[in-house]
């Protein structure tokens, strides 16, 4: 009978020992290092994979190798009994640690193919947003762009707007004012666009020549092409315009808005109103000159034979009286046809240099106590620094007699006389002024005042050249003749001449 040769179980007790001890922290060592990869990328699914099969080799190790120790330290303790009993507990741990380890492999494939097609629609998720970002970028910036332009062509409209030296207006469909730039606010005599929006505008403007009504012809024609159209002011004067509008209308058509230009002309008419006089004045000066002279002629010769047969009569004889009679009207003939010289400039002009201020009190000097007598005060407003000016003596004392004389007559009654004298260095004028405080002059015959003739005078008293002298005198010294006038407020003539700059440095 051969005999059994038993190997040592130690080393294997020791190996087993030592190798389940080494799966336990080998095990947990991987459940951290898992844990440490998962936290740093929790959306990565390979560490979460990791993580839980780690975590599953731990459960198995912690299983497996925790009954090889228990299994030991039972038989150390002879208690084999207690060790055969938990044997299938303990296997079956095992099993259900081994399974749950498969599972997790078993199905991480499925999990990674969900994943890969998660990472997937997020890559086209992420490409669609950035590109919704790129046009969301590009948007912006076109509505950038836009809003520069707009700003641009805002601020250029703004600017033409309120630069425009005319009324440039804008009304809703009923004439009232929307806006309106300063220009217009200016020509309206308002401080503040505030004051005047929401008026009616249009009611305000009606056509110079008294046709059809504005808002009609713009329903008709939808717009106004250089329109001559008077523009009642704030203060209630008047000014003459050229309106260029255009009808804006609504989808249904109905007129919703206008937008207009209007051209203050007022000087301009003023200006050809001058022309137009000057041109007659000079037509009427030619005619009064030819006509003066041939009347001059048969003047002399009606007053020489008169003064012939006067000489050889009783002067107390009626025939003589007669005689006196035609000598008298023979001589207020002469006198007008010597103005009508005067007026058509067709008598010489001696020019040199003349104080003004001294020919004003030369003519003041002669009229002054008459006037006191007529309780009409004169008031003298003279500027001492006056510079003297290159005139004809004579003839501007008679401008200013006559301007006087003018005012004297306006006045009923008591009243006043203001004259001054006074320098307008930016024009390069001097200017003498003769203001009354009389009946002024109608608006309806402003325009003749200066015309041969004319006079509102009784007859007898004025012959209607005094004016018309005057203004021949004036314009004869390159000056011109204003006047201001407020029907029973008074009138103010204004004589502009211009200043002799050389003779004064000379």
């Amino acid at each position: 009978m051969s005999s059994v040769t038993h190997l040592p179980m130690t080393p294997i007790y020791v190996v087993d020992i030592l190798g389940a001890a080494c799966m336990i922290i080998f095990s947990g060592l991987c459940v951290g290092i898992a844990r440490g990869l998962e936290r740093r990328d929790p959306e990565n699914l390979l560490w979460t994979y990791l993580l839980w099969f780690s975590s599953g080799l731990l459960i198995f190790s912690l299983s497996r190798s925790g009954s090889h120790l228990a299994k030991y330290i039972l038989l150390a303790l002879d208690l084999d009994k207690v060790w055969i009993e938990i044997r299938p507990v303990t296997g079956s741990l095992n099993s259900l640690s081994f399974v749950l380890v498969g599972a997790i492999t078993l199905f991480f494939s499925q999990i990674y193919a969900t994943y890969q097609r998660m990472r997937q629609d997020k890559a086209l998720i992420q490409k669609a947003h950035e590109e919704i970002l790129e046009l969301n970028a590009n948007l912006e910036r076109m509505v950038a762009e836009r809003t520069r332009e707009l700003s641009l062509s805002e601020e250029k409209y703004r600017r033409l707007f309120e630069g425009s030296r005319d009324m440039v207006f804008i009304c809703d469909g009923r004439g009232r004012l929307l806006d309106i730039n300063q220009a217009g606010c200016q020509l309206l005599g308002a401080q503040r666009k505030e004051e005047i929006l929401g008026s009616d505008l249009m009611g305000r403007i009606e056509p110079s020549d008294n046709g059809a009504d504005l808002f009609e012809r713009l329903r008709e024609k939808g717009f106004l092409e250089d329109v001559e159209v008077v523009l009642r002011k704030q203060n209630g004067e008047e000014a003459v315009g050229l309106l260029a509008a255009t009808a804006r209308r609504s989808v249904v058509g109905s007129l919703e808005r206008i937008e207009g230009i209007l051209k203050d002309i007022s000087s301009r008419k003023w200006m050809e109103k001058q022309l137009l006089q000057a041109d007659k004045l000079a037509s009427l000066g030619q005619l009064s000159a030819g006509v003066a002279h041939e009347i001059n002629n048969p003047l002399g010769l009606i007053l020489g034979y008169t003064q012939l047969l006067l000489a050889d009569l009783d002067p107390q004889s009626q025939m003589a009286q007669d005689l006196r009679v035609i000598e008298k009207h023979a001589v207020h003939c002469k006198r007008i046809v010597e103005d009508l010289l005067k007026f058509s400039r067709s008598s010489g002009t001696t020019k040199r240099r003349r104080d003004l201020n001294e020919l004003l009190k030369e003519v003041l000097d002669v009229v002054r106590n008459k006037f006191e007598v007529e309780r009409v005060r004169i008031l003298e407003e003279l500027d001492e620094n006056l510079p003297p000016i290159t005139v004809d003596g004579d003839k501007m004392k008679q401008v200013f007699m006559n301007l006087l004389m003018n005012a004297r007559q306006a006045i009923t009654g008591q009243g006043l006389i203001r004259v001054r004298s006074s320098l307008d260095s930016k024009r390069k004028r001097v200017l003498i002024s003769f203001q009354d405080n009389g009946c002024g002059i109608p608006p309806e015959i402003l325009h003749r005042i200066f015309d041969p003739f004319f006079t509102t005078k009784p007859v007898g008293v004025g012959t209607g050249l005094g004016l018309s002298v005057s203004y021949g005198i004036v314009r004869d010294h390159d000056g011109e003749i204003r006047v201001e006038t407020a029907p029973g407020e008074g009138s103010t003539f204004t004589v502009e001449l211009p200043l002799d700059w050389e003779g004064e440095k000379s």
